[in-house]
């Protein structure tokens, strides 16, 4: 090998290694994007925001409490150089979700995150329970979507993403009424999709499965309703009684749902629409 086909392909092993290094440093091209994120001040939702952040997106962020937004704010600030908006408010309620369109008109992403959990046996539950369930879990979505989806039609441009869950496809008797909710948004973002058929817009549901932020207290209480001693011995009890089916044997954590969120948000999903996409830990057992 003479000097110059030697020089050629050291060139190109250093560039193929420099690539290999740099792998996670792939653009997604949301600098200058908005999102709109609702329940987003712990976990899958707070997540989202990160990641989005560290992408150069601007971020708006939610919660019902302010001191939650506060901390929130300077928490992903704190880790990422970049401080989101936030938005106070109960995007269960018709007045709210109005108010926080009127107050945040311009958002290119909006991810549908907010939820509740109502666990109740399917005889013990009432029809507060169902309406509350449905306007929290739902209607924030469909309200939201109808809110900002004219302005994504003006500029042809626009992503909306209902988390769902995996309980939309194995409806968990412990809630049933969760379940219900969360098949409907699926059922919602495939409609939405349809009605923008030909655009630059796009319309998803992601389908996590069983997910833990090992730093959340809110998992002790968990616990105790397992009648463990400690988060992670009621997350394996779960999965072992509950989710058997699972193919990690744990929990993902919020950040590696936050991945497959923040991919779908960006210009390089654009053949992405009307689907269902499950990071459920391969607990469906199916692979379709």
């Amino acid at each position: 090998m003479n000097r110059r086909m030697l020089f050629r392909s050291l060139l190109l092993a250093a560039a193929l290694f420099g690539f290999s290094q740099a792998g996670l440093a792939l653009d997604l091209q949301l600098k200058g994007k908005t999102a709109l994120i609702t329940g987003s001040t712990a976990g899958i939702g707070y997540a989202t925001a990160e990641a989005l952040l560290k992408e150069g997106a601007d971020v708006i962020i939610n919660s019902r409490r302010k001191e939650s937004c506060e901390a929130a704010v300077a928490s992903l600030k704190a880790k990422t150089g970049r401080a989101p908006k936030y938005f106070v408010g109960d995007m269960s309620l018709a007045a709210e979700t109005t108010r926080l369109a009127k107050e945040f008109p311009n958002v290119d992403i909006l991810i549908n995150n907010v939820a509740t959990f109502i666990p109740k046996d399917f005889l013990a539950s009432t029809d507060e329970d169902w309406q509350k369930i449905y306007d929290t879990n739902v209607m924030s979505g469909v309200r939201l979507s109808k809110a900002y989806l004219p302005r994504m039609k003006q500029q042809n441009w626009g992503r909306i993403i209902f988390i769902s869950s995996e309980s939309a496809l194995q409806i968990p008797t412990e809630s049933i009424h969760y379940g219900m909710t969360k098949a409907a948004e699926i059922a919602v973002a495939r409609g939405i999709a349809e009605t923008v058929a030909k655009t630059g817009i796009t319309v998803n549901s992601i389908l996590p499965g069983p997910t833990r932020d090992p730093s959340d207290p809110r998992f002790a209480d968990f616990a105790k309703r397992m009648g463990k001693n400690s988060p992670e011995e009621a997350e394996a009890e779960f999965i072992n009684s509950r989710r058997p089916t699972s193919l990690i044997k744990r929990f993902a954590r919020p950040e590696e749902v936050a991945s497959l969120i923040v991919y779908v948000a960006s210009p390089l999903s654009s053949a992405t629409t009307g689907a269902a996409l499950r990071v459920d830990g391969g607990v469906v057992k199916s692979a379709y």
